[in-house]
């Protein structure tokens, strides 16, 4: 049985690409700065951009190989730290929201065919999903009412969340050419 097939490569390729989109998610939470229950991060844009360049299935992958790390303990969550507590802490449904987030980000890119105002369009559905996400289990966890959740969960983020957005744009648009996505039949990413 030969391996060395383009199947096989291009699936070897993409684990690649989606364990190196991994790490840099990781990176990102490195660069915190605690403000409250929820610290600003740089983790988000590499999630919004995982979406972007390796679409929905290996974005799932990527994302997920990264929620698993942090669960396992490995310092991949903010600020260097790691554990299953995470998930049941404040910050727990924002990381839980970036599945769902790269999955919708990497569909809407795709189906746009990657056309800047798509990319954009899909990059704010990838963050209200975060939020939505986010904020009722910062609620919840916390007691906050909806409104202060609100608060302090996302309104101070906003800015930094457009800037993310004005970024994972060209980026986006330089790395594409260089990574090979699978397409289907249809052209979009399998």
């Amino acid at each position: 049985m030969e391996t060395n097939t383009p199947e096989a490569s291009g699936s070897i390729r993409m684990t690649v690409f989606a364990s190196l989109m991994a790490a840099m998610t990781a990176a990102g939470a490195y660069i915190a700065i605690p403000i409250g229950p929820v610290p600003i991060v740089l983790q988000n844009l590499f999630v919004l951009l995982t979406g972007l360049l390796l679409g929905p299935r290996w974005g799932i992958a990527s994302v997920g190989v990264y929620l698993l790390a942090g669960v396992f303990g490995l310092p991949v969550f903010a600020g260097g730290t790691g554990g299953i507590g995470h998930l049941a802490g404040p910050t727990g449904g924002y990381l839980l929201g970036y599945l769902p987030a790269v999955a919708a980000v990497g569909w809407i890119s795709a189906k746009g065919g990657g056309k800047i105002v798509t990319d954009i369009a899909a990059l704010c559905a990838g963050a209200l999903i975060v939020y939505a996400a986010g904020l009722p289990w910062l609620a919840w966890i916390t007691g906050m009412p909806a409104g202060k959740a609100v608060a302090v969960g996302m309104l101070p983020f906003l800015p930094g969340d457009a800037l993310k957005i004005a970024a994972a744009v060209p980026i986006a648009r330089s790395l594409r050419p260089v990574l090979p996505v699978p397409r289907g039949k249809s052209g979009s990413p399998t």
